[in-house]
This record gives structure tokens, C-alpha cells and sequence, in this order.
């Protein structure tokens, strides 16, 4: 799972060397804040893939990893078998169209993006919990079935 870092300005997509090595990027992700023009929840990523990976890491419905061109758009891509993800919408971002990413922290992304945040880069788990922006649903304790004596 990728770790979001997010500020005033920007959204840091911060890759381990394992990330590096099969999106073929030797840096971390830096999207301006204000190139971001929609964030969507999905649990069927695959659903979202477009075009061909040029350079990208390919394995159908476990991995799909890099950046991925189709027809006049670029995205990058980092999608882990059928797990929860996160896609970005960008425009008048250099490089990419959109991003999407297997993360369990959409939720809090795109609380996270309607807060005004500092201007230090912050997890964007982080962010909410300090800000209590997302409830938490309570916990429910499932009742004991116990067989009859007999």
C-alpha cells in the first residue's frame, strides 16, 4: 500500500524500493494540490485500467503497476489484486491524467482534500484523525451462539 503525504500544495505519493522497481519510477509522486479535479472510491480498480503499461508492470488481477498510456491520456497506475482503491482525476498536471491507487486511506484522502491542511507534509491518516473529519462507526459485538445441553 502506497503512503499519501499531503500539504497545502501537493500530494506526495511516497513509493517503497519494491513500488519503485515495478512502476518504474525512481522517485516519489508529487501532484499539485490544485491539478486535482476529482477523487472516486472503488473496490473494482481493474474496472478503471486503461491503454497499455509503457513502462509498467503487468500481472491480470494481482498487479498492475507504472504508467499506463492510452489513447491521448498518460496515468499512473498501482493496483493490488481486488483491495479498496482511490482514483484521482488530474488536469493541467505535465505528466498525468490520472492516478490509481489500491490504498485503504480513500476515505480519508478525500476527507483530507476538502481540509485545509498545514503547511508540513502530513500522513493523510493523520490528518483526519487529528481533525475527527471521518466518524468512525461504532464497534457491534456479535452475540454467542451456545448449542442446548442436551
Amino acid at each position: 500500500m502506497v503512503t499519501l503525504l499531503l500539504d497545502q500544495t501537493q500530494l506526495e505519493i511516497v513509493l517503497s524500493p519494491l513500488e519503485r522497481a515495478v512502476t518504474f519510477h525512481r522517485e516519489n509522486l508529487r501532484i499539485e494540490r490544485e491539478t486535482i479535479t476529482k477523487v472516486q472510491l472503488t473496490d473494482d480498480a481493474w474496472t478503471w485500467l486503461r491503454g497499455v503499461p509503457n513502462p509498467g508492470t503487468h500481472i491480470p488481477t494481482v498487479l498492475a503497476a507504472g504508467t499506463w498510456k492510452a489513447a491521448g491520456s498518460t496515468d499512473f497506475v498501482l493496483i493490488r489484486r481486488r483491495r479498496p482503491s482511490v482514483v484521482i482525476d488530474l488536469t493541467g498536471d505535465d505528466q498525468y491524467r490520472r492516478l490509481i491507487l489500491t490504498t485503504r486511506h480513500g476515505p480519508a484522502l478525500t476527507q483530507a482534500l476538502r481540509l485545509d491542511v498545514s503547511d508540513e507534509p502530513a500522513d493523510v491518516e493523520e490528518i483526519v484523525s487529528t481533525t475527527g473529519a471521518i466518524p468512525t462507526p461504532p464497534t457491534r459485538r456479535r452475540p454467542v451462539i451456545r448449542p442446548r445441553p442436551a
